[in-house]
């Protein structure tokens, strides 16, 4: 849920105080704006009617944080459902909007990612942590290192990446034991070819980006296809496969259930005048636009407001996700 209950006659502490009298007592995300929508600050809390009634109250520890609260002109606010959905939440939002009073997060050097390494022609799967000066595809962050090793646990199981360095690639003779246990597909060895190594490369970044359906549908129509050959073998493989990416569950519910992807429109009309919301979710993006005031109106054209926000959203498909 997303939603900006700011008194536009009001700014710093002042506007800070007038917006706990209505904010829940529950996880989620504020967002601290400027003059011209500037994102100032984004922060996550577990009870957001808790943490900002500190700013209201002026329980500032540097001067930094005052004047933060005082270039304050209007504040948005996403609730979630677990403390660990707004964190997530609240990482990806500096990522995108790199607010100045968000000094400890822009680097992204605090949370744990995935790195898919493409500065080798057998790219590797590993953990990092800090600056992104390596060479490949970021993904996450991820709230703890367990939930990365588990992540990475069930790639190699479904993919086949490998995870060791470059020196003890090229060393290889034969396959480790990782190829023995299923999971790793040998590249260094020639048990694979680049070509299809790449192949199972892509299939990996296109889990990582919200594409399982598609890659789960490939995997199933391949291991139909080698049964229906008597390759039960290779069927057996593309089982177990599937298996391990199924046994992935969703643990954050930012986006709301079995909806990938989606562009949320939230009008509201009262007393002549609309706001238009827009909060977008899915993949690699996750996000909302300042809100759009629409002045006057009269009260028959409500429906009608919805049809240039909807145009510019959608590019083939007009009916809602």
């Amino acid at each position: 849920m997303t939603s900006d209950l700011t008194d536009q006659t009001l700014q710093g502490a002042a506007l800070i105080k007038d917006q706990v009298r209505r904010l829940p007592d529950s996880p989620g995300v504020y967002r601290m704006m400027g003059e011209d929508g500037e994102v100032l600050y984004v922060g996550k809390a577990r009870s957001l009617k808790k943490r900002v009634t500190q700013y209201a109250q002026g329980r500032f520890h540097t001067q930094r944080i005052a004047l933060m609260v005082d270039l304050t002109r209007s504040m948005e606010f996403v609730t979630t459902r677990t403390e660990t959905d707004a964190l997530l939440l609240e990482i990806n939002l500096i990522k995108q909007m790199k607010p100045r009073f968000n000094v400890l997060l822009r680097d992204d050097k605090s949370f744990p990612e995935i790195v898919i390494r493409r500065e080798h022609p057998a790219a590797q799967l590993r953990k990092h942590r800090g600056a992104h000066t390596i060479k490949g595809d970021y993904f996450g962050p991820f709230a703890s290192a367990h939930s990365v090793t588990r992540t990475l646990n069930t790639l190699q199981k479904a993919f086949l990446l490998r995870s060791c360095s470059d020196s003890v690639y090229e060393g290889r003779t034969r396959p480790c034991m990782l190829h023995q246990i299923k999971r790793c597909a040998a590249p260094c060895t020639g048990l694979i070819t680049l070509e299809d190594y790449a192949r199972l490369v892509d299939q990996a970044e296109d889990f990582l980006r919200g594409k399982s359906r598609a890659v789960l549908a490939t995997l199933s129509s391949q291991m139909q296809a080698a049964s229906d050959d008597m390759e039960f073998e290779l069927a057996a493989r593309l089982r177990d496969r599937i298996r391990a990416l199924a046994s992935v569950s969703q643990e954050t519910q930012i986006n709301p259930e079995s909806l990938e992807e989606a562009d949320v429109f939230a009008l509201h009309a009262d007393g002549g005048q609309a706001c238009m919301q827009v909060f977008f979710s899915g993949q690699d993006r996750t996000g909302a636009i300042a809100p759009i005031f629409l002045g006057w109106i009269r009260p028959t054209a409500t429906p009608r407001l919805w049809r240039p926000f909807w145009a510019n959203s959608m590019t083939t498909d007009p009916s809602p996700n």
